[in-house]
């Protein structure tokens, strides 16, 4: 969700401190919620502006960290599955790590692979036919 636009935020903030109205009434003008305006109302005081801060991001991946030995791991076995990839690193470190996990970090890293499906197949029935 973007951040409310500095105009708006200044007009909130111009009419509490007008005077005469409260921070629910104020709230209700605007169609925002009364946190949205008590929060403004401690950003200005707090730091004197009422820029919306820098968006710091999400959790770090569990895998952040291993970028080349994830890339040896695809390197070596080009051919698993994300399954088969999750299984591997779980022996090889112990952690688990979910299939979407692996997949999102594969693809930040940009080491995705296309499957030959025939090759995946026969490999798993331990017999070429």
């Amino acid at each position: 969700m973007q951040p409310y636009s500095l105009d708006l935020r200044e007009k909130i903030i111009s009419t509490y401190e007008a005077g005469n109205t409260s921070i629910r009434q104020v709230a209700e003008r605007f169609q925002v919620s009364k946190t949205t305006v008590q929060s403004l109302l401690k950003r200005k005081q707090a730091t004197g502006t009422l820029k919306p801060a820098r968006a710091t991001g999400g959790k770090a991946s569990q895998l952040a960290g291993y970028e080349t030995e994830i890339a040896q791991m695809v390197e070596q076995h080009q051919d698993y599955t994300l399954a088969e990839y999750c299984e591997y690193w779980q022996d090889k470190t112990g952690v688990r790590v979910s299939e979407s996990t692996m997949c999102r970090f594969l693809q930040k890293q940009q080491l995705t692979i296309k499957k030959n499906i025939s090759q995946h197949s026969s490999r798993r029935s331990g017999s070429v036919s």
